[in-house]
């Protein structure tokens, strides 16, 4: 009996080490997805603020560490190419949290797996946070100067 308690306990502390794997995983995702966001925000304003500057003006760009000296008419274009890449990568990551949090729900019902502090009502506290989330990426702001 206590070989298949103890075989019992092991199986259950490895349900519990995946589900905190992919709960992990899933913020891991959430948090590059935050960091796209914030970084198509900060490319969005700083194309806008290019778009009114003359092109022949001289402007720097950081590029891996190094403060490269340029005119806007050779930066914008980089500019808005790494926009539409972020924006392409916003979509994939998006898309790679959905499913995971299908998995993560999957898992769950699978296991049988309760977490404490959850309420019945599944849409009602992701939804607060999700609010707050997007609350909080709201209030960052990016300072430009002509």
């Amino acid at each position: 009996m206590s070989n298949e308690a103890a075989k019992a306990q092991i199986s259950q502390e490895k349900i519990v080490a995946q589900f905190q794997q992919l709960r992990n995983e899933q913020r891991n995702l959430a948090n590059s997805l935050n960091t796209l966001e914030m970084d198509l925000r900060e490319h969005k304003t700083v194309i806008e603020t290019l778009n009114s500057a003359d092109p022949e003006r001289k402007c720097f760009r950081l590029i891996g560490g190094v403060l490269c000296e340029r005119t806007v008419k050779d930066v914008l274009p980089q500019l808005v190419e790494n926009k539409d890449f972020i924006a392409k990568t916003i979509t994939m990551v998006t898309e790679d949290l959905s499913k995971k949090g299908i998995e993560l729900n999957k898992f769950k019902e699978e296991h049988n797996i309760k977490i404490r502090g959850e309420q019945i009502d599944t849409e009602g506290p992701s939804k607060a946070s999700s609010d707050a989330e997007s609350a909080k990426s709201e209030n960052r702001n990016v300072l430009v100067s002509n």
